[in-house]
């Protein structure tokens, strides 16, 4: 690997002070900070190296099989994925909840703070997607919207969805100033031009798909736009612009579970960019993409065969039925209440608590919590094949070391 393929950020001293003394003081007294500045990217190139397009070829292949075989004749797979990716997002965070509380987050039932932040994830990463894929842009009123979507659900956060940040943000070292931060993003007056200059570099189609994701991530993340929710919108973006690109038209592969096996590998990585060799995250992000299609490919046929064994335990269900019907959802749809089944199946609240009574008597989904009122049902074999599609990419990622240039 060479010793830089990619503009280093330049780092300058500004002036700083507390608008609120606060903290010891040492943090009161300080007086100027090291910024980093990112390069401005729209019209760069990536010189790339024959290893790594071989890698990413072959990474994008696998990807593009799996959504040709799996995107359009398993509707099922992909919200089992977009949840996989969200989670997964999440965890690189340090968020964390059970798919119980996950299920009832979905609903507005009674849940724990990480799981309704996990739930509104799922959310900001949909809806980025489908901007990018309705109107062929990468937009930046699009990733505002992706951020109010991130923290809707909390409300004391909520008021700060989808504004840019307008006062200097650091990373780790001291509550009270960035003395000693481990990175300290360009100042509040310079985001506005630096996402202008994202965005067109995102929506160019005459770089590397890989690549392309590869550099929009790692500059959203060195832009650091908002006070919070960086790391979830910018991990957003690189499935924006595989679906851009038309790189997949109908999947969204949990390429971040793979990120996170790799949690300390995926933050040097980021460091590695902003040092200026770029070869690192590009790198990572194509292994992810790897095994990620792969293992996704294994959960398309599990999921085939769990609904084979919902038909076994069943027994004989008569076609066109409220019953079956909702054999059909659940795959689809593995967390609902009967209203939710009502509504999808057009039949009454009684056939809906009906249908599902029957599928609990033979396990095929169970409730999410003791309250008989407004229950949260979940098919429990699929919500299984979720978690360990999730463990099984890290496993693998894990088990995989950084690729050789």
């Amino acid at each position: 690997m060479p010793e830089t393929d990619w503009p280093p950020h330049r780092r300058e001293r500004r002036p700083w002070r507390q608008t609120v003394p606060k903290g010891p003081r040492a943090d009161r007294d300080l007086r100027e900070v090291e910024v980093s500045l990112p390069p401005m990217v729209a019209e760069l190139d990536y010189p790339l190296e024959r290893p790594l397009r071989l890698m990413m070829d072959n990474a994008l292949n696998n990807l593009g099989r799996l959504d040709n075989s799996h995107g359009s004749r398993l509707g099922a797979l992909d919200s089992l994925l977009l949840r996989t990716e969200s989670v997964a997002s999440s965890k690189i965070e340090n968020i964390e909840s059970s798919l119980s509380d996950y299920a009832r987050a979905l609903f507005g039932v009674r849940a724990n703070a990480s799981a309704r932040s996990m739930v509104s994830a799922t959310e900001a990463l949909v809806g980025i997607i489908e901007d990018a894929e309705s109107t062929g842009r990468i937009r930046v009123d699009a990733l505002l919207q992706a951020h109010r979507s991130l923290f809707s659900r909390s409300a004391e956060d909520a008021p700060k969805g989808g504004q840019l940040r307008r006062r200097q943000s650091w990373i780790g070292g001291s509550d009270y100033s960035p003395r000693g931060a481990l990175f300290v993003p360009p100042p509040p007056e310079t985001v506005d031009d630096y996402l202008a200059d994202l965005v067109a570099y995102a929506n160019r189609d005459d770089v590397p798909v890989l690549v392309q994701a590869a550099v929009v991530h790692a500059q959203f993340e060195s832009i650091h736009p908002f006070h919070d929710g960086n790391g979830r919108v910018g991990r957003t973006l690189v499935h924006a612009v595989l679906r851009r690109r038309k790189a997949t038209q109908h999947l969204t592969v949990p390429i971040a579970s793979g990120l996170v096996a790799n949690r300390q590998r995926y933050f040097d990585a980021l460091g590695d960019y902003r040092d200026g060799r770029a070869y690192t995250l590009i790198g990572l992000l194509t292994s992810s993409t790897l095994v990620a299609s792969h293992e996704s490919r294994r959960t398309a046929t599990n999921l085939h065969e769990i609904r084979q064994g919902w038909a076994s335990v069943v027994g004989p269900v008569r076609g066109g039925t409220a019953l079956a019907r909702l054999l059909e959802l659940l795959p689809r749809e593995p967390i609902v209440t009967a209203a939710v089944v009502a509504e999808r199946l057009d039949v009454t609240l009684a056939t809906a608590q009906q249908a599902l009574r029957r599928l609990h008597e033979v396990g095929v989904v169970a409730p999410t919590s003791r309250r008989p009122r407004d229950q949260v049902w979940a098919a429990t074999d699929v919500l299984d094949e979720l978690s360990d599609l999730n463990l099984r990419i890290e496993s693998v990622s894990r088990s995989k070391d950084a690729p050789a240039p």
